[in-house]
């Protein structure tokens, strides 16, 4: 028979918060406020920050970067170039290959992603990294025993 329906694990407000709250606190640790994303796997956002003196266009680049890495279930920033200004032209804008997009993931499923901006692309992906950490982190301390 076929499957009509398949069962998923969702990210919540919660789940999102705990990476964007990881996020900051890493920022703020290194000295650079950022722009903070968190998609869920469509690409619709569920949480979201501006830090205090985030450069206010990396908005649209940290969408962008959880945007990406949600839809393409792969870390941002190792798309051959050249495919990558097609990959944005064809998507208008809306995917790119700029680092720090970072999926978010529970037992190998893809449920959401990250995308970091306002530093450079090693420190974006630093931010995106710790609240992965902390997400992953809050998971083993609250599965069932």
């Amino acid at each position: 028979m076929t499957q009509l329906t398949r069962p998923s694990t969702q990210l919540t407000l919660a789940g999102a918060h705990t990476v964007l709250h990881a996020a900051m606190e890493k920022a703020d640790a290194m000295g650079i406020p950022m722009c903070i994303t968190i998609v869920d796997t469509a690409g619709h956002m569920v949480a979201y920050a501006r830090m205090d003196g985030a450069k206010t266009m990396s908005e649209l680049s940290s969408r962008a970067k959880a945007e990406t890495a949600a839809s393409s279930r792969a870390q941002t920033g190792s798309v051959t170039p050249g495919v990558d200004i097609k990959l944005g032209l064809v998507t208008g804008g809306k995917l790119t290959n700029l680092n720090a997009g970072v999926p978010i993931e529970v037992g190998g499923e893809v449920i959401g992603a990250v995308g970091v901006g306002s530093g450079t692309g090693e420190e974006d992906l630093e931010v995106a990294l710790a609240g992965i950490a902390a997400f992953q982190a809050a998971l083993t301390e609250t599965a069932p025993a």
